[in-house]
């Protein structure tokens, strides 16, 4: 008996120790979990919630990424739409104010410089198609010629480009159209808009006056926080005197809205920058009439001063350039070998006769080039998209160069197949468009982005 007695009582004890250890351990798991919890959590908010701070994130910026997320992330936002549902009424004690455009777009970054078109048009804002009905036009050589179809393109399911847009056949004049844009080009961290503009009245061959457009495009373009500059097209009679009375025009109408684009210069001042497209045509002495100190009409140091950036195509154009007067030059063409210019090898040597003449130069850099639904014979001239990897390679090219501006050609010029705007896979009984699958339509969108990042970060090692 004397030895049940002794088993009990280890037993007991036994008991008596692991039941305290266990106590002692629940007491430090719930010590260790209280101080894991984070100080700000009111009461009712979710326990362990805090621990996540990804959920916690996508859930405070939910409301305000969701449109813009629909068109960059495609399927992600069916998840985080899920952890939204779970968790948002829970988080709103501790939601920050948010302001809805800073957080679902990137930042603008003032040195990517895009071309923008808005000289297309359709029949419920404009009465009938434009630009998208583009001509084929005929090569100079009639033998040639007369190889290749005529006519025009019929739209909407036949139009004049070989990749089809996701907004359809539209009209610059539509709003929606105009705002998507905006939203667009934002997104991809452009930070100016390179507006395609002729004087009050007139137009390219194929298209309609569009400078009644301008205010809504200033209007949009600052609610999206980007800049609007004029690219300044080749009109009949261009000369000295018409773009003194164009400039003046410009600014007189337009500087004074906020979107308006200057640029700081060396010495501090803020200037407007107009491109000037086809620049070559009029000899250098003309332009040194308006953009030289002893000029007839000079425009410098005057209130319509500017810096005026002239195209360079061959080599021997940079020489006439510094003679006319321009503060720097640009490329425009997205064909690499097509010109001197837009020939990334010599991207080094012309920032370099730049540097040592106090010019700017501002390489051009496209995702490809195709104009072959306006130019059958112009196939010598395609430049594949190779998924993105052309694009790249010019980033990568004028990132060598280390330039002050980078310009983008383009955000819609659809003809020539240089657009960065979204596009849809879309076949007809005509024809079958080229698109950018295996990737998003906004594949290129999101490309800019990344590269307009990385040039923001190694222009700060170059200022270093």
């Amino acid at each position: 008996w004397t030895l049940n007695y002794d088993i009990m009582a280890r037993f007991r004890r036994r008991t008596c120790v692991i039941l305290l250890l266990f106590i002692l351990f629940i007491c430090s798991i719930m010590m260790a979990l209280k101080t894991l919890r984070p100080d700000r959590a009111g009461f009712g908010d979710p326990f362990g919630l805090g621990l996540l701070p990804e959920l916690q994130q996508r859930t405070v910026l939910l409301d305000n990424k969701q449109n813009s997320l629909n068109r960059v992330q495609g399927d992600t936002v069916t998840h985080v739409s899920n952890l939204h549902s779970i968790a948002v009424n829970t988080m709103k004690a501790s939601m920050p104010p948010v302001n809805n455009l800073e957080e679902e777009l990137s930042s603008p970054n003032y040195n990517f410089h895009i071309f923008y078109y808005s000289w297309f048009g359709n029949p419920q804002f404009d009465g009938k198609y434009i630009h998208w009905n583009h001509p084929l036009l005929p090569h100079w050589d009639p033998k040639i010629a007369n190889n290749y179809p005529k006519g025009r393109h019929n739209p909407p399911e036949d139009i004049g480009a070989n990749f089809y847009p996701e907004l359809g056949s539209y009209s610059s004049k539509d709003p929606s159209v105009i705002e998507a844009h905006m939203k667009q080009m934002r997104s991809a961290s452009t930070g100016v808009i390179v507006l395609s503009w002729y004087p009050p009245g007139m137009a390219d061959e194929n298209g309609e006056p569009t400078d009644g457009l301008v205010p809504v495009i200033l209007d949009y373009a600052n609610k999206y926080d980007l800049k609007v500059s004029f690219h300044i097209e080749p009109y009949k009679d261009r000369d000295d005197r018409s773009m003194y009375h164009n400039v003046k025009y410009i600014i007189d109408k337009y500087g004074g809205h906020p979107a308006f684009y200057r640029h700081k210069t060396s010495t501090g001042r803020f200037l407007p920058m107009f491109y000037v497209y086809d620049s070559y045509v009029t000899i250098p002495e003309i332009w040194a009439n308006l953009l030289t100190v002893s000029g007839s009409q000079s425009i410098r140091n005057t209130p319509y001063d500017a810096l005026f950036i002239a195209l360079l195509v061959e080599e021997r154009h940079k020489h006439d350039i510094q003679r006319s007067g321009f503060d720097g030059m640009y490329t425009y063409f997205a064909t690499n070998g097509f010109s001197y210019g837009s020939s990334h090898h010599n991207w080094a040597s012309l920032k370099a006769f730049c540097d040592s003449n106090n010019l700017m130069f501002i390489p051009s850099v496209g995702p490809g080039y195709i104009d072959t639904s306006i130019r059958p014979w112009n196939n010598h001239n395609t430049r594949n998209r190779v998924n993105g990897k052309y694009y790249e390679t010019a980033f990568s090219a004028a990132l060598l160069v280390r330039p002050e501006i980078i310009s983008i050609t383009s955000f819609n010029e659809w003809h020539e197949g240089t657009q960065i705007e979204r596009a849809i896979p879309k076949r007809t009984g005509q024809v079958v468009y080229l698109d950018y699958k295996p990737h998003k339509p906004s594949v290129y969108l999101e490309l800019t982005q990344k590269w307009s990042e990385k040039y923001r970060k190694e222009q700060e090692q170059w200022l270093m």
